[in-house]
Order: structure tokens, then sequence, then C-alpha cells
């Protein structure tokens, strides 16, 4: 029997905004799609490549994320990373979600 309530469904859904602001985050250091994905997974955010890469093109096209395609190997490759903007929107959303840690925690008592 499965959890109570569709659990994996709302998992989903609380995890869905956090892989914004991990993306954001973890591209202050230029990275590629793949490789995104990798770190993502070992900091235990799954996420699938047809949503990811959707969701790097909307933050570029936000002004939140900047790219530029590395042709320097066999098969080329387009690097992504935070811009001035997008690290302005990753500590506002930081602080956010930090508010919002503590607004959960002050239910438990």
């Amino acid at each position: 029997m499965g959890e109570p309530g569709g659990f994996e469904t709302h998992r989903q859904e609380l995890r869905r905004g956090t892989v914004v602001l991990a993306c954001l985050r973890i591209l202050r250091t230029p990275g590629y799609g793949y490789g995104l994905l990798e770190d993502l997974s070992a900091r235990g955010f799954e996420i699938d490549a047809s949503t990811l890469y959707p969701l790097l093109r909307r933050l570029e096209k936000q002004g939140c994320l900047t790219s530029e395609w590395d042709t320097g190997e066999a098969r080329p490759r387009k690097f992504y990373r935070t811009s001035a903007a997008g690290d302005r929107l990753a500590d506002t959303l930081t602080a956010e979600w930090r508010a919002l840690a503590q607004a959960i925690d002050a239910l438990a008592g």
C-alpha cells in the first residue's frame, strides 16, 4: 500500500520550485546540461532531461542565465552560467526558502 494522500505527487510538487533555486546556485560555476543533471542528482534533486532543458531555456530567456557554446571538443556543448539577475533571484529565493522552513518548523511546536 502506498503513502497516504498521493505522497509522491505532493513530494514532486514540493520539489518542483526548489529545482530552479538549485540550478541558479549550482550554475554560479558554469556548467552544461548533462553535467548539471549529474550534479542535481548527486545532491538529491532528481529531474529528467526532458524537464531540465526547457527549464534552462526558460531561465535564460528570463535573463537569469547566460550561455555560450564550447566548440573546442568533438561534440559542442552549451555552457550555462547564472547571470547577475539570476544571482539576485537565487539570493532572494534562498531567503524566502529559509523563512518558509522556519515557519514550517514553528508549526511543529
